[in-house]
């Protein structure tokens, strides 16, 4: 896995396929996804040398600063944001279920990677905008008290940007709810 991934959410699709030529162009990384979602807006997902991804995001936020929703680069992401955002992410038992939803992808994806490095949860879900007016959430499970941790760690983190919505901590979920999310 490359060492940095960075990421930039425009309001409309147009300015999101110009920001990614932009970016492409601007340095040397790999495009891990590129979509439109929920509600027209589009995002693209890059990862590559931390220097090469800060300045391809550099370049793409520079441009369309006005239609830019939310980004990121972060250095050494936690290796569970890729299996939970793509939906191949495992669990055992569950102790504490933790929530943190967002106005934005970008922050989502930080809330994972702040949550997995601030205590020992496991990400379970990544869920990114489709379906959702914009919205995006993670959810991870581990013992109360660590999942407690990584929701108040991340949820301060988004915060910062203004992209935190709401969050939870359940203890001990019924199996019928676990069941019917994921």
């Amino acid at each position: 896995m490359s060492s940095a991934i960075g990421l930039v959410e425009y309001r409309t699709i147009s300015t999101g396929l110009k920001a990614a030529d932009i970016l492409i162009k601007a340095a040397e990384v790999e495009v891990l996804d590129a979509h439109p979602v929920c509600p027209g807006k589009y995002v693209i997902l890059v990862s590559g040398r931390l220097g090469s991804v800060k300045a391809a995001i550099e370049a793409a936020k520079t441009n369309f600063p006005e239609m830019l929703v939310d980004s990121f680069v972060l250095g050494n992401p936690h290796e569970s944001i890729f299996s939970a955002m793509f939906g191949a992410a495992e669990f055992g038992e569950v102790e504490a279920l933790g929530i943190v939803e967002t106005f934005s992808v970008a922050g989502a994806i930080v809330a994972a990677d702040v949550a997995a490095k601030t205590a020992e949860v496991r990400l379970v879900e990544l869920r990114l905008a489709n379906g959702m007016a914009g919205k995006s959430y993670v959810l991870f499970t581990g013992d109360v008290a660590a999942v407690t941790a990584a929701v108040e760690k991340a949820i301060a983190t988004v915060a910062e940007e203004g992209m935190c919505l709401d969050s939870a901590i359940i203890p001990r979920p019924d199996k019928k709810l676990w069941e019917t999310i994921v």
